[in-house]
């Protein structure tokens, strides 16, 4: 691809009066805003319903869509909804609420359901379909269990076909009722995102890498998918080992696929979910995607990650014919010489964080004047400090290392270094991202404004309502930003032409 920039966004940050970002009209406007901006991509989190945490990364179905997103002023254009019953209901304050969405948002849903015309041809032929029929039998079946997991469901916790058909059967209207939350959501997605390509914007998706317990897939699928004991329970489970940030590791809790198992099948989940992904987005970035090479478990019932091991991945043979497929491999963390060689070898571009690069060492490959290769270059992600927090919590001999780093970085690219507040700090830092010879540069839109971390998207590991609920207002979207983004792009070559 041309060189481009763009910024990471989540739907839920969207500015919207009804307690989350969806995909209506603020999400026009906001590709209106990359547009005039001098950008060509718009960097989402997964689109996937949320659970418990409320992580967009700990969905309860790998390719389901959140219903929250589903944006009520469209519905009340078309009839499903009224204004005064979407009014009617307390929102919730600046952040994202997830409980009050559960509590309001469902049942609103649910009305403009019983308005909805069952009869036209194209809904009909989505219900044959049954692209989204695991994902609502399951929520369906959850609802009748008042919200348990489904371990917890009796005779419905191991899947049964049978069982299952005759209880979706009892149970139609919900079950149809959670296809429509499905049905509305591509309809509006696919509205805003051929709105998008058609002014020269793509949208980068991300696909989380593991599956939650909790969810359609260890539902359904656990004996074809997963590493189970004798039991048919997940026998080993996902984390992390102890580093220099965790003496104890991080233990995620996910269960553990059995890619021996997969590979019997041609990886036929793991190909269909890809593909599933490259249909809704225009390029695809894989989160951890070392665990294609090399993934970490640790058997079942330990408390923390010390006690686990190392595994082999799948490789490049997972990948075959996908060669050129638009994919970005996030490929940060605990990268060996041999897991290097493995996700080289499959050949996607990966990704540099420059948060990272100032550390005084001179062959810190997040450094912009080591950048090698095809990647997508990045501020932070999801999981860092917003910039400006980071440059601000340095320190001492820490923030000498840093500004000696970022002046030798800006002679080597030839851009200038202005001022030492933290203010011009993260300027620089900015500039030195457009003009560094990565395909693609992108950027919490907090990073642009010199947020704080009142901004951050993601605590890693605390459970926080502060956690994936940080929504901008309208006017985070000024003139002035606008006009600074598009100066970056212009003098880096990364603006595309209107």
């Amino acid at each position: 691809m041309k060189k481009a920039a763009g910024i990471l966004m989540p739907v839920y940050s969207l500015p919207s009066p009804y307690g989350i970002g969806t995909l209506g009209r603020a999400a026009y406007r906001f590709v209106n805003f990359l547009r005039d901006a001098g950008c060509s991509l718009w960097q989402v989190l997964p689109l996937q319903p949320t659970a418990y945490g409320d992580s967009p990364y700990q969905s309860c179905a790998a390719d389901a869509l959140n219903p929250y997103f589903i944006d009520l002023d469209f519905l009340i254009r078309d009839g499903l909804l009224t204004k005064e019953e979407v009014q009617a209901v307390d929102w919730g304050g600046e952040r994202v609420d997830y409980g009050r969405l559960y509590r309001y948002r469902i049942p609103l849903l649910r009305k403009a359901f019983a308005r909805f015309d069952r009869t036209m041809s194209e809904w009909q032929a989505f219900v044959r379909g049954g692209a989204y029929r695991d994902y609502a039998v399951f929520s369906a079946l959850k609802d009748a269990h008042g919200g348990a997991p489904f371990d917890a469901w009796g005779e419905y916790a191991e899947y049964d076909a049978e069982k299952v058909a005759a209880f979706a059967g009892e149970h139609a209207e919900e079950v149809e009722f959670y296809t429509f939350t499905q049905y509305l959501f591509l309809k509006q997605w696919r509205q805003l995102k051929a709105y998008a390509n058609g002014r020269g914007i793509s949208i980068v998706g991300d696909m989380p890498f593991y599956v939650s317990r909790d969810s359609v897939e260890m539902w359904k699928y656990r004996r074809e998918l997963f590493v189970l004991d004798e039991r048919g329970e997940p026998a080993e489970q996902a984390g992390v080992p102890p580093d220099a940030f965790s003496e104890t590791g991080q233990l995620w809790g996910n269960p553990v696929y059995d890619f021996a198992k997969m590979q019997e099948t041609g990886y036929t989940w793991w190909r269909q979910r890809v593909a599933n992904a490259l249909a809704l987005y225009d390029i695809v970035r894989i989160d951890h995607f070392m665990g294609f090479v090399r993934y970490y478990s640790v058997p079942a019932g330990e408390k923390d990650a010390r006690n686990g091991k190392w595994n082999r991945g799948p490789g490049k043979e997972l990948f075959a014919g996908l060669e050129n497929a638009p994919i970005v491999a996030e490929d940060l963390g605990l990268i060996t010489d041999e897991v290097r060689r493995g996700i080289d070898a499959i050949g996607y571009p990966g990704m540099k964080i420059i948060q990272h690069a100032f550390d005084g060492n001179r062959y810190n490959e997040h450094k912009p004047s080591n950048y090698t290769g095809r990647f997508f270059a990045y501020t932070g992600t999801h999981d860092n400090l917003t910039l400006y927090s980071r440059i601000a919590g340095m320190q001492g001999e820490e923030r000498e290392r840093m500004l000696r780093d970022l002046r030798s970085e800006c002679v080597k690219a030839g851009v200038p270094f202005k001022g030492t507040s933290d203010r011009a700090l993260c300027r620089t830092v900015m500039r030195l991202l457009y003009a560094s010879p990565a395909e693609a540069v992108l950027f919490p839109l907090q990073d642009a404004l010199y947020m704080g971390d009142e901004g951050r998207i993601n605590r890693p590991s605390e459970v926080s309502p502060l956690n994936w609920s940080y929504r901008f207002r309208t006017s985070d979207f000024s003139s002035n930003l606008r006009a600074r983004l598009r100066t970056l792009a212009a003098e880096s070559g990364r603006a595309p032409k209107l």
